[in-house]
């Protein structure tokens, strides 16, 4: 008899099959004597439309809402059907006589194996391989310890509550919303509260008022002293008469040091990635958008096989780990980081320290490391490379030895005011080599405050009043919304001990594996928009807040289903119970909705008439370009009028958009540049419409000699010098 193996993906399933030596295949299924192997194409099973249970859900009326069948179906996506059917003939095997799932370990990993499993009507045991990457190494051994299903089984009811839960809220309250105000809008769970966020976070910068703030500084013998409020320790007050009084009080004294205090300090590396933290630096440093380096990740993950699984939350490694840290180093030894790890290998055995080895740390997944599989660097492109250097270089900084400095710190007294002056030098670079380095100004400043003692009287040679004005915070850029929706608290009206720390312990808005798709939906919905790098609002984004139930609007409610969900889980909380809930709630925001006297109004008219209707059209923008579309939501006509485009603006090098119909279509950038399509394919047309082969070559050339041949000498010099 066979066991039948069921992979989230091809790709995946393809690596399974050739490491358990499946090579035969029946069906387009790749087998052996022991296993068949297939896979799924992400979701092939989803909850059933409204329209399936009832004819009267088949129109969008508000008598027909809330929409609360019995118990809610399972369907197949008719776009993967084949795919179902493959799968589901491979089951019913009279050869197979029991199922390994091998999706994703994690909650929607389990669903996708789960549902496809229900929906065929198939009863045979069911073994759980659970790996956070896809070498060879990992799925042997994976293989090796493989888990009875049943242990999952609340893992599986926590993912269908979440699933029906979604499907109650949210498709009733964007049913109720549309029909009341004939228009379409949406809200949900997580990403109503997610407009909220960056609703009072702009409006925080709207209604900011700047502050003068003073201070006095003071340089005597070459070192730079700031005064100190006796009481609060700031270097800053807001009262100039309180600085002019003391400026006053101290002229022409000197300044008597009455202690200097010298102590060794030292730091560890940041703590390693979890997705979200590696989504906000990639924003940062790159640009990149949250959904960009998820698929970036995945791929280096799937493809490549060079990194672990990506949708983690947790930022520390587990014991089992630590014995692999020296195969991973191996693997990712090119680069830049080359010295970097030449020098780990050379220290002997790895060690797991407390700073990012924790058990009680690590969820489903531990943090996003390098696998021990090799790697080519010239094999990746340009956003693939980009997030794998992050990833390893975070990896080799924990490894490398703490940051060590010597920091001084003086305080002077004048007339009972106090002046201090810090200072650092650097007496071990350790893991600052790779992704920092100390400040070679405090180096020279601690020259002048090493010859300063206990008791000495020195004249200062200045004493300067400082001004300075505060400042609002700063816009939200994608990285910014990632932060505030991984930690909510502070957008939230009520303030709380328990809902602060039911949020920390749910870890915020959605999931590590969901933000990006929310955050790509709300700008593909017009529900935000890009004004340079920072996000705002769109008119439909702020009146769906207004309209849309209060507690759909606060992260209390996500927070609170997740808790839930996390008890489903662990065997703590029956899903009939959170599911009755859930009915509940859902029934009191239909009625909320269909009682409220509010009013929506679309900004985004234009004077076009529908050639369907003969009503006036909208104007609708996303990340992709824009459209229009007519106002009546039954009437349903749309009509693209602009595309972003791979084309780069010869000016500012942006993707170039392009607009018009017919002889009259032509590329456009935000910069001002305008260029008619039949001009530029001329232009292209004339210089061979792509890169010479020369220059490829070229590009090849290097890109081979900096994955095979990496010689940092800067960073072997600065290692050298590293003390363990």
């Amino acid at each position: 008899m066979k066991a039948l193996v069921i992979a989230e993906k091809p790709s995946v399933g393809r690596d399974i099959a050739r490491v358990l030596g499946c090579k035969n295949s029946s069906g387009g299924c790749p087998e052996n004597d022991k296993y068949v192997v297939t896979w799924a194409l992400g979701h092939l099973v989803t909850l059933s439309d409204p329209e399936s249970y009832s004819e009267k859900y088949k129109e969008w009326h508000m008598e027909s809402l809330p929409m609360m069948p019995k118990k809610l179906s399972l369907t197949v996506i008719p776009k993967t059907g084949h795919q179902f059917r493959t799968v589901k003939s491979q089951m019913d095997r009279k050869d197979v006589d029991k199922i390994i799932i091998a999706t994703d370990a994690g909650r929607e990993g389990e669903l996708v194996a789960r549902w496809i499993i229900e929906k065929a009507g198939v009863h045979k045991p069911i073994q759980r391989l659970w790996i956070s990457s896809v070498t060879d190494k990992a799925i042997k051994e994976g293989f090796a310890r493989l888990k009875d299903g049943r242990a999952y089984e609340p893992l599986y009811q926590a993912a269908v509550a979440r699933a029906e839960a979604d499907w109650l809220v949210g498709l009733n309250a964007t049913r109720a919303l549309t029909v009341k105000y004939n228009a379409q809008l949406s809200c949900g769970r997580v990403q109503t509260p997610t407009l909220a966020i960056i609703q009072k976070h702009n409006d925080m910068i709207k209604n900011f008022k700047p502050q003068k703030y003073y201070g006095i500084t003071l340089m005597a013998a070459g070192v730079k002293f700031s005064w100190q409020q006796k009481k609060s320790g700031s270097q800053r007050t807001f009262n100039k008469e309180e600085v002019q009084q003391i400026l006053k009080k101290i002229k022409g004294r000197k300044l008597k040091i009455v202690s200097v205090e010298k102590r060794t300090k030292k730091t560890y590396a940041p703590l390693l990635y979890d997705l979200t933290e590696l989504q906000r630096d990639a924003n940062r440093l790159y640009n990149f958008s949250a959904k960009e380096t998820l698929n970036y990740m995945q791929s280096l993950y799937e493809r490549h096989k060079v990194l672990t699984y990506p949708r983690t939350d947790s930022r520390y490694l587990t014991e089992d780990i630590v014995d692999t840290l020296k195969d991973r180093v191996r693997a990712c030894s090119g680069g830049d980081w080359a010295p970097a790890c030449a020098f780990i290998l050379r220290q002997g055995k790895i060690k797991g320290g407390p700073h990012f080895v924790n058990n009680s740390k690590v969820g489903d997944h531990h943090a996003i490391i390098p696998t021990e599989q090799g790697v080519r660097l010239s094999d990746f492109e340009y956003g693939e490379r980009k997030i794998y250097e992050l990833v390893v270089k975070r990896f080799l900084a924990v490894l490398m030895p703490p940051y060590v400095y010597d920091e001084t710190v003086i305080t002077g007294e004048i007339c009972g005011e106090k002046f201090t002056a810090t200072g650092a030098v650097a007496v071990d670079e350790g893991w600052h080599v790779l992704l920092g380095s100390s400040n070679s100004k405090s180096e020279r400043a601690n020259d002048a405050m090493g010859k300063m003692k206990n008791g000495m009287e020195i004249t200062p040679d200045s004493v300067v009043c400082t001004e300075g004005m505060t400042e609002p915070p700063a816009g939200l850029t994608e990285a910014g919304l990632l932060s505030a929706m991984e930690n909510p608290v502070k957008y939230m009206e009520e303030q709380n001990g328990s809902l602060a720390k039911t949020l920390c312990e749910t870890g915020g808005l959605g999931t590590v594996a969901t933000r990006a798709d929310i955050i790509d939906k709300l700008f593909n919905t017009s529900m935000i928009e890009k004004r340079g790098q920072y996000i705002h609002l769109t008119s439909k984004g702020r009146q769906v807040l207004t309209l849309a139930p209060a507690a759909l609007c606060t992260p209390k409610l996500t927070a609170q289903w997740e808790q839930k969900l996390s008890d489903i889980a662990a065997g703590k909380l029956a899903k009939g119970k959170f599911e009755s809930e859930i009915r509940q709630y859902t029934a009191e925001i239909v009625n909320d909705i269909k009682g409220s006297d509010k009013v929506y109004r679309h900004d985004n008219l234009t004077g076009k008439r529908c050639p369907q209707c003969g009503k006036l059209m909208l104007l609708n923008k996303t990340k992709n370009g824009s459209f229009l579309a007519c106002q009546d939501r039954n009437c349903g006509y749309r009509k693209n009028i602009a595309k972003v485009t791979n084309a780069r603006c010869p000016q500012c090098h942006k993707k170039l958009e392009l607009t018009g119909e017919g002889e009259n279509k032509k590329f456009i950038c935000s910069c001002g540049y305008r260029e008619k399509l039949s001009t530029f394919n001329e232009r292209k047309k004339e210089s061979g419409g792509k890169v010479s082969k020369r220059d490829v070559a070229a590009y090849m050339k290097k890109q081979a000699k900096e994955a095979l041949e990496p010689v940092n000498q800067g960073m072997m010099e600065a290692l050298k010098n590293i003390k363990l």
